[in-house]
């Protein structure tokens, strides 16, 4: 899709569609849909005199414009309810591009404009909260249909923001198109059917994007994680065919060579699971088949560390990528087993399907060999989080307040939700065993947390916060603004975390957002 910038006005346009904002409760007596009304000789007065359109937030109204009306090169509307304009920020631009986009690609638009109407002085923000929005609003997950399949396509995005300084105009569009490709990235990684997306093949697909945007990578194999002493995760792989791997991706800024001691380093470490029967700890047939999503951690991470080679922050990342399949057979780990992990600790595995916290031990702990002193590790990782926060907030805990602040502002910045879940030290009593220093599994109460004191075991010395997304990760109906199936939730959030963070560190101020 070719994305373009305009800071003229709406009727200079050649384009088949508009779809603007429309706030609520919003009348066309004055301003821009003034303007915009008499463009469409007298509709959009109609339709919201009419209440047909209330501008509550995902109600649309498609209008096809009368010939010659206003002067407008496009020939079709649609009207897009945003809700309160007091609450419209980037994040609300961003559904809106997405819903508009799904909306008029349905309808067969090849070339569409949006004005999204966010003033001029946030030209940027908004020029790459709508096109990020767009691109991902145009995912969809029929990669192997071959009838039904969605073939239409928008081929041209303009985005309008009249009197913009068109410079800030363009920055801000192709932050968004990096930022909406790299998680439809994520997305494409997560919705891959475990045939098609093992280890092996995980791995090359980092190895693409490396070598693409020019970073370093190490995919360590199953004889270099014996060297290192990773038996949490070779435990788990033991059961499968397909080989571990571990990817190690590493952004440097133009021209650091490395690490120096003491400096702040930040990693984000995800959990690649690419597929997950539970292991011996066999889980229930019914609906396993979504288990494909168990490596959308790691997909985040290869997500944002994509987008981080293009964006080129100020700061190191690392990304390290832990990835098996959980599987069961006559080699695989049995429950009762006790593995050794890569800082010694021994651990009594009590339930195989609790695989993911096992891998991401021993990956926090090559992460910090490396240098790392702050993580943040995302996984699906338990059914719990889903029972208790359902499929709107991701949980998040971690031994760093300020980290953990961090990372929920920045979420909120973007319009990704976080709850922070306790971890006092009574709870990792519940993971104490018998026979080894600590088992995998804390019994029925306080899955999330006991799931994320075990993983804390392994973060000693360093700033740590955990994102549990398995209740967020994976869309079970569509939205307007997106379709079902994988959401690459976290990606926006780290990357907006990772440039409030070098901000920060230039001494920049942060940016905001408000309507017009």
């Amino acid at each position: 899709m070719e994305i373009q910038t305009s800071a003229g006005g709406f009727a200079e346009l050649d384009v088949q569609a508009l779809a603007v904002a429309v706030f609520k409760d919003e009348r066309a007596d004055e301003g821009f849909l003034k303007e915009l009304d008499a463009a469409a000789g007298g509709l959009v007065r109609s339709v919201l005199e009419s209440e047909e359109l209330k501008g509550k937030e995902g109600e649309t109204v498609y209008l096809h414009l009368p010939q010659g009306a206003g002067g407008s090169k496009a020939k079709r509307l649609l009207l897009v309810g945003v809700g309160e304009r007091s609450d419209y920020r980037g994040a609300q631009v961003s559904q809106f591009a997405g819903a508009a986009a799904r909306a008029l690609r349905s309808r067969n638009v090849k070339t569409l404009g949006l004005v999204h109407r966010l003033e001029a002085g946030d030209a940027g923000l908004a020029a790459a909260a709508a096109v990020e929005g767009a691109i991902i609003g145009l995912f969809e997950t029929d990669k192997y249909r071959t009838i039904d399949k969605e073939e239409r396509a928008i081929e041209r995005l303009f985005v309008v923001a009249v009197g913009a300084d068109e410079e800030a105009l363009r920055r801000g569009a192709e932050r968004g198109r990096i930022v909406g490709e790299s998680v439809n990235f994520t997305r494409d990684l997560a919705n891959e059917p475990g045939a098609y997306m093992t280890p092996t093949i995980m791995a090359e697909r980092a190895q693409e994007i490396a070598n693409e945007f020019g970073m370093e990578i190490d995919v360590l194999d199953q004889a270099r994680m014996e060297q290192e002493g990773m038996g949490a995760l070779l435990s788990v792989a033991r059961g499968s065919d397909q080989p571990p791997k571990m990817m190690v991706l590493t952004y440097m800024p133009e021209g650091k060579q490395g690490i120096e001691d003491g400096e702040d380093f930040l990693a984000l470490v995800g959990k690649g699971i690419t597929f997950d029967t539970g292991g011996i700890s066999i889980k229930p047939s019914e609906n396993m088949e979504l288990m494909k999503y168990d490596m959308t951690g790691g997909a985040t991470v290869l997500g944002v560390m994509r987008a981080v080679a293009q964006l080129k922050p100020p700061i190191p990342v690392l990304g390290v990528v832990p990835s098996t399949e959980n599987m069961p057979s006559g080699k695989a780990t049995k429950p009762g087993d006790v593995v050794r992990a890569m800082t010694g600790k021994t651990i009594e595995v009590i339930n195989t399907d609790a695989e993911g916290r096992l891998i991401l031990a021993d990956a926090v702990s090559y992460a910090r060999k490396l240098g790392a002193t702050r993580v943040i590790d995302m996984a699906t990782l338990t059914g719990a989080v889903s029972i208790a926060l359902g499929d709107v907030n991701t949980g998040i805990l971690g031994t760093d307040q300020q980290l953990i602040d961090e990372v929920i502002e920045s979420g909120r910045e973007v319009g990704e939700k976080f709850w922070q879940l306790p971890l006092d030290k009574e709870y990792t009593k519940q993971i104490k065993s018998d026979i080894a220093d600590i088992k995998n599994v804390g019994g029925r109460k306080a899955g999330t947390i006991t799931a994320a004191a075990f993983i804390k075991e392994f973060a000693d010395g360093i700033s740590w916060a955990h994102l549990d997304i398995a209740g967020t990760a994976w869309g079970d109906e569509a939205k307007p603004f997106r379709s079902k199936g994988p959401t690459g939730v976290a990606v926006r959030t780290l990357l907006n975390f990772i440039e409030r963070e070098s901000s920060r560190a230039s001494g920049e101020s942060g940016t905001g957002g408000k309507s017009q």
